[in-house]
């Protein structure tokens, strides 16, 4: 199979991914995180970019969590300046 070159999207979502997989490891696999928990843990993820992120490449995210055992329960998204929160959870 020919190697195939992953976008400057497909790679920002998977850091998204393992920054959740760090954050639900953290606290035992299962977490209720923010969007301020995710800043903390990567910078350079900006509230905009993880929008756009879980509803552009939500398969890439969810394809990091799964390579660490875990799962996207939950996304919500309540608009600008009230914030997002993610449900991560074990994979069953």
């Amino acid at each position: 199979m020919a190697f195939k070159p992953k976008s400057a999207a497909e790679t920002k979502a998977r850091d998204l991914g393992l920054a959740l997989a760090r954050i639900a490891e953290a606290n035992g696999g299962t977490a209720a995180v923010s969007v301020d928990r995710l800043r903390q843990a990567n910078p350079r993820l900006t509230p905009l970019a993880i929008g756009q992120l879980v509803r552009r490449e939500r398969d890439t995210v969810e394809a990091t969590l799964a390579e660490r055992g875990l799962a996207l329960v939950d996304y919500a998204d309540q608009g600008p300046g009230r914030g997002m929160e993610f449900a991560i959870d074990a994979a069953a």
